[in-house]
């Protein structure tokens, strides 16, 4: 089964298309999980990373789909930290969970095949189901993602109108009367068809539309009726409930909806301060944005 029709299914048995985003900050976590600073190291904070992100990931795997760990954060502790990370993606899967790898990895040629092969699928070194991918190189930087996603039963989410305030700079530029954005979607409409299961299913190669976008969202879901949409935007950026439902179609599929900040760091949020430990704030925070969604 190809990671479209994985999506489909996991999205359907939880009734939902929340993605919760793990994205470690130091200065955010959980005072409990915060060593002395006089013993802070590289490896203990990447091991109070790792405490961190399971613990969500226990909470949530009931819950949710997918979730999402942010490779930057990782990668900021160095080796430590990517040890960590490949840890995470471990554990979400083993508890259920499709894992989107958020790395936003790109290049040529073998280059762009041995990025594939690092991250995607259970047999390669991170063991993601997905993988966040820029498109800036062209269509061929594109192509060997698309032949691994086939080979690996794994998916690609192509940066197509990012949530960020100034994607415009170069994604809505317009060159013989389409946007960049708009020859990205096409690209991605395309492989999305190619990797699809069945001919009006969900392929493996789906695209990053912001929520902050509503417009723009609404016009790339019609542009890509095949690809699978990741929306960040949700929440701390300022994207509503009412902007998401765009993505989705009349069965509540075609998009999973990321929050980061707005689930994992809810013990921060005075609404959640009698909840009880940091966890259970997740686990409010997670059923409050499931049920807004709904």
């Amino acid at each position: 089964m190809g990671f479209g029709s994985r999506l489909t299914s996991a999205v359907l048995t939880k009734k939902n298309p929340v993605c919760v985003g793990l994205d470690p900050r130091w200065q955010q976590l959980p005072g409990v999980l915060r060593v002395d600073p006089r013993a802070r190291g590289w490896q203990a904070t990447a091991d109070a990373y790792r405490t961190f992100c399971y613990s969500i990931i226990d909470v949530v795997a009931p819950l949710v789909p997918i979730v999402k760990p942010q490779s930057a954060f990782f990668e900021e502790l160095g080796p430590s930290g990517v040890s960590v990370l490949e840890q995470v993606v471990r554990y979400a899967t083993s508890k259920g969970l499709l894992v989107i790898l958020d790395g936003k990895r790109n290049d040529i040629g073998s280059t762009a095949t041995a990025y594939a092969k690092a991250y995607l699928g259970t047999d390669s070194p991170f063991g993601a189901d997905s993988l966040t991918v820029s498109p800036f190189l062209g269509k061929d930087s594109l192509d060997p993602f698309v032949d691994r996603c086939i080979e690996a039963d794994a998916g690609i989410f192509v940066l197509v109108k990012t949530s960020n305030p100034g994607s415009g700079f170069m994604q809505d530029l317009s060159l013989d009367g389409a946007t960049i954005s708009d020859r990205v979607a096409d690209y991605v409409q395309e492989q999305a068809m190619k990797t699809a299961d069945s001919p009006n299913g969900y392929g493996s190669v789906g695209c990053v539309v912001g929520a902050t976008y509503p417009e723009q969202l609404i016009a790339m879901r019609q542009r890509m009726p095949n690809a699978w949409i990741l929306i960040p935007g949700y929440g701390a950026q300022g994207g509503s409930a009412e902007d998401v439902r765009h993505g989705l179609d009349s069965r509540g599929l075609g998009a999973v909806v990321n929050s980061s900040r707005g689930i994992i760091f809810a013990h921060e949020k005075p609404q959640y301060a009698s909840v009880g430990d940091w966890t259970q704030a997740v686990e409010a925070a997670t059923r409050e944005m499931i049920e807004q969604l709904r």
